[in-house]
């Protein structure tokens, strides 16, 4: 989302382009222009994320073609602040370094990760699709005690356990092997959990799919609602990490 300064057009070429792409939907590749603050390269992620793992730069005032977009870190740049990524290549770039003409979408929504979501080497009594079945079930807009600041346990016992055996959410996260976390990835698979960091004890949700998870507490107290990642980020000012398969420390 834009909040600050606009794509402004800029002469007759710009102008132009600002119409073609006015009249245009989202369905195409587009196009742009990588434009930085100091002229200096602009860095290519392989996730939408600026943890990413570098995989490349281009240059200032290379034009590049768009082949879909997707959210991801929010960035201040060039042009405003944006948690718009633009798939170029093999990779991703800040929406926010790259002129179109437009503050919105310009392309088709990129496809998301070819990973899923898997309970192999963790002992799950669940699998993924039980554990978002049964998370289906359990949501609710009324204030549960059980709910309230419980992310971490409510996303074990969807697997089938009674707790998580960590002490926090961001605890949790320090916890699990690498070879099952996916730091940075905004495209969390059904089952995946998303873990967030803040000056407490952060927080966890499982995702349902489509860029859509469960959460408690964020749209009333003790609640558990549907939600995203934007809206952790914006209301609550927490950090995003990453993405996990379901591992927990209680069997581990």
């Amino acid at each position: 989302m834009r909040i600050r300064i606009g794509k402004r057009v800029a002469g007759v070429a710009g102008i132009a382009a600002a119409i073609v792409l006015a009249g245009a939907t989202p369905a195409l590749a587009a196009s742009g222009t990588v434009h930085t603050d100091s002229g200096i390269a602009l860095t290519v992620r392989a996730t939408p994320s600026t943890s990413g793992s570098p995989v490349g730069t281009i240059a200032d005032g290379t034009a590049v073609t768009i082949s879909c977009q997707t959210n991801g870190s929010t960035v201040d740049g060039k042009y405003g602040t944006s948690d718009i990524w633009d798939k170029v290549g093999d990779g991703y770039v800040s929406d926010s370094y790259v002129y179109t003409g437009s503050d919105g979408r310009v392309a088709p929504d990129c496809a998301g990760s070819t990973l899923t979501c898997t309970t192999a080497g963790t002992g799950d009594p669940k699998t993924c699709a039980q554990a978002v079945a049964y998370a289906k079930t359990r949501i609710h807009t009324n204030d549960l005690d059980s709910y309230e600041g419980w992310c971490d346990r409510i996303n074990a016992q969807n697997y089938g356990w009674t707790a998580s055996g960590s002490e926090t959410a961001y605890i949790h996260w320090t916890q699990i092997p690498a070879s099952f976390k996916h730091p940075g990835d905004y495209q969390v698979p059904a089952g995946g959990l998303a873990f967030f960091k803040s000056s407490g004890a952060g927080h966890t949700m499982i995702s349902i799919g489509d860029g859509k998870f469960l959460s408690n507490d964020i749209n009333a107290y003790g609640s558990y609602t549907e939600t995203t990642i934007a809206q952790i980020k914006s209301k609550w000012g927490q950090t995003y990490l990453g993405w996990s398969q379901p591992w927990f420390k209680v069997n581990h």
